[in-house]
């Protein structure tokens, strides 16, 4: 017999916060100004792609000569710099949603590439911390996305079989990480859409985040 969805676990950047449109940016400036061409196509490649996979697919494109370290750090600086100008947003729906979430008593978390301290005062800034069991981070696993690692550790956190919850994700990696994981995945593409061979992987793929509610309400 299938098991009920008990727990909903989220990506955070482009997923809750709009901010993937930031590293679709500053990926490409970071490594331009060491001296490397990135693509439009490899930034949007590297969407919540973890340890190690990050610096050796970079490497892979540039050499082993890329200072993926230092680029890295830059990219960062300059996120946060447009970011405390610009201000944090929230993806439409996304309080709306976690607050239906909390009034039905599903429990949830964050799995994010982005290191848990971090992500935790991301969240609290747009004031949507308050809702979350837990905040995991693929900083605090072995491997990040495209494996399994993160969400795994998720739900060892909050004590729930994988078959028991449901992923939101935006991105290819993500979406890989949760599905290997065992969980129900949807998909709500932000900078690009899935193709054919993604969308077969998952439960379902909504423009927002208003939809996740209408799914979760029919499998009740």
């Amino acid at each position: 017999m299938e098991k009920r969805i008990t727990t909903v676990i989220f990506d955070m950047d482009g997923t809750l916060l709009d901010t993937e449109k930031y590293f679709r940016i500053f990926w490409r400036r970071a490594a331009s100004a060491y001296g490397y061409e990135m693509s439009d196509e490899q930034a949007l490649f590297l969407r919540s792609l973890g340890r190690p996979y990050a610096e050796t697919l970079l490497k892979e494109w540039f050499g082993e000569s890329f200072a993926y370290f230092e680029v890295r750090e830059y990219r960062r600086r300059m996120m946060e710099e447009a970011l405390a100008q610009e201000g944090l947003e929230t993806k439409p729906y996304a309080e709306e949603l976690l607050a239906w979430l909390k009034d039905k008593g599903y429990r949830t978390a964050v799995a994010t590439a982005t290191p848990a301290e971090r992500a935790r005062k991301q969240l609290q800034e747009v004031s949507l911390e308050q809702y979350f069991d837990e905040i995991v981070s693929a900083a605090q696993v072995e491997r990040g996305k495209p494996s399994p690692d993160v969400y795994l550790y998720a739900c060892e956190k909050l004590g729930v079989d994988s078959k028991e919850c449901l992923a939101v994700e935006d991105s290819p990696n993500g979406v890989l990480s949760a599905v290997t994981a065992g969980l129900k995945t949807v998909m709500i593409p932000d900078q690009t859409q899935p193709d054919e061979a993604l969308l077969q992987k998952l439960y379902a793929c909504v423009p927002s985040l208003s939809d996740v509610k209408e799914l979760l309400s029919r499998e009740k």
